[in-house]
């Protein structure tokens, strides 16, 4: 069921989407209501060298977690069956496993960012935060949907 009250690509709103229980538009000020983490990172850009950036927002476990992922918490092992698609504005996209950033696996703390470098990140829009890659290609500017899939597909 896809969330039908915006429409697509409308800036700063995400469309969270897949195997949750309550597919939802998540505003820019959405992701402010939700608990706020800060993190500095650095990662290797082939064309413009080492960078680094001030991020803050919602953890992405934490944002996929309000929508209500379809699997039982309580089975550990069925969780990591879980896969997350995320896409940007401009095409760029990536897809990561429920397991790495489950903090009973990966624990990596990939972070659903609404500032940078202290500035608000309104007329852009969200930016996925992979700390710990040494290069920043995981790192989604302006993520517009965001797709939570298990891997039925994978060996149906």
């Amino acid at each position: 069921m896809e969330p039908t009250s915006i429409e697509l690509g409308t800036n700063g709103l995400v469309c969270l989407t897949g195997e949750v229980r309550e597919p939802v538009w998540l505003s820019m000020a959405v992701l402010r209501s939700m608990p706020q983490r800060e993190m500095t990172v650095s990662f290797e850009c082939r064309t413009s060298g080492l960078r680094r950036h001030h991020f803050s927002g919602p953890l992405l476990i934490d944002v996929i977690g309000s929508a209500g992922p379809r699997f039982d918490p309580g089975e550990r092992k069925n969780r990591l069956r879980f896969v997350i698609a995320v896409l940007g504005r401009d095409g760029h996209r990536a897809v990561l496993s429920w397991g790495e950033i489950d903090p009973e696996f990966g624990n990596t703390a990939a972070l659903l960012a609404v500032s940078m470098d202290c500035r608000d990140l309104d007329e852009q829009g969200p930016h996925l935060v992979m700390p710990g890659d040494r290069c920043g290609a995981r790192h989604i500017s302006q993520v517009t949907d965001i797709r939570v899939r298990d891997d039925d597909r994978l060996w149906g």
